[in-house]
């Protein structure tokens, strides 16, 4: 962390934070923002220190690296036909499946989908996290008819508004059944992902059916009222309690699970904002929360996908 970060730390406005979410979001432009942003320097706080710990600094949140010898990683492009064609993504496994071995352990698969940015380090970085709990996962780029990721978040989010959206939903579906048929896998897909890509494990959820085992959106939107019926996966919601338009959403599709008999379990973590987990963001990563959350999700795959098919 540089001197204006490590200045900016913990001093930073909760007003300043929720302007950078909705920033990202693309709710408001980014001369907005910096504008915006003025209004909270003071004495010993400068706008720009301001500024620089807010955007995401992926060295600092870095847990497993990507030469990590008890991983194996590489990128692979995959057809989506009802998609754009083709997508590009970052597959993980354990170092202990690629063993030569006859017949290597098959293990259940994790979709991990990223923001509205594309898929930058930190989405990267969770996907690893997963092969050291012994799954195997696959990280889609949704950007990847645009050139893929071009290393900016705020490039991201402008190449990201230009994606056909049925088509984006489109490369997801074909990411989770290439995962599905895997020869890696035993059959069983969990999906995940990070505002806007908990939004789309929960409409994955709704689409895929059966062929989904369980889903942890974090602070993602719920699907359409009428589309929960469908969903066979079991559900596991996160939250922060801080970030006041999901949580008052949420009890409505509290109350469609209930209806629906689907398996299911939110957390509203307290004291966290939009963005808990993500420890790239140090002004919106909770510590204390994003380790429970990250604990229950594993354990919730482990219950719902561990199982042979």
């Amino acid at each position: 962390m540089d001197e204006n970060q490590d200045q900016a730390k913990g001093k930073i406005p909760a007003e300043a934070v929720d302007l950078y979410t909705r920033y990202i979001h693309g709710e408001v432009g980014r001369r907005e923002f910096l504008k915006g942003i003025n209004r909270f320097a003071v004495a010993g706080l400068t706008a720009t220190a301001i500024v620089e710990a807010l955007m995401p600094n992926y060295a600092l949140g870095q847990q497993v690296r990507k030469d990590d010898e008890r991983i194996t990683a590489s990128y692979e492009t995959i057809p989506s036909p009802n998609g754009n064609g083709q997508i590009r993504g970052y597959f993980v496994r354990p170092f202990s499946q690629t063993t030569r071995s006859e017949k290597p352990t098959r293990l259940p698969a994790v979709l991990v989908i990223h923001e509205n940015r594309g898929l930058n380090p930190h989405t990267e970085d969770v996907a690893r996290r997963f092969a050291l709990e012994n799954f195997i996962a696959f990280a889609p780029d949704a950007l990847t008819s645009l050139g893929g990721y071009p290393s900016d978040d705020f490039k991201g989010g402008q190449l990201f508004g230009k994606i056909d959206r049925p088509k984006m939903t489109q490369d997801f579906v074909a990411s989770a059944q290439w995962l599905k048929n895997h020869a890696l896998g035993n059959g069983k897909v969990c999906a995940t992902g990070f505002c806007f890509g908990g939004g789309m494990s929960n409409t994955l959820a709704t689409i895929l059916g059966a062929d989904l085992a369980a889903a942890a959106p974090f602070y993602g939107g719920a699907p359409p009222p009428e589309e929960v019926a469908k969903i066979k996966a079991a559900i596991l919601v996160h939250h922060g309690s801080l970030d006041a338009g999901l949580v008052k959403a949420y009890p409505a599709y509290e109350a469609e699970l209930k209806k629906n008999n689907i398996p299911y379990e939110g957390h509203i973590w307290p004291n966290s904002v939009h963005g808990f987990f993500n420890d790239a963001t140090p002004e919106r990563y909770n510590k204390e929360t994003a380790t429970q959350a990250w604990a229950r999700t594993i354990a919730w795959f482990n219950q719902y996908a561990r199982q042979a098919s």
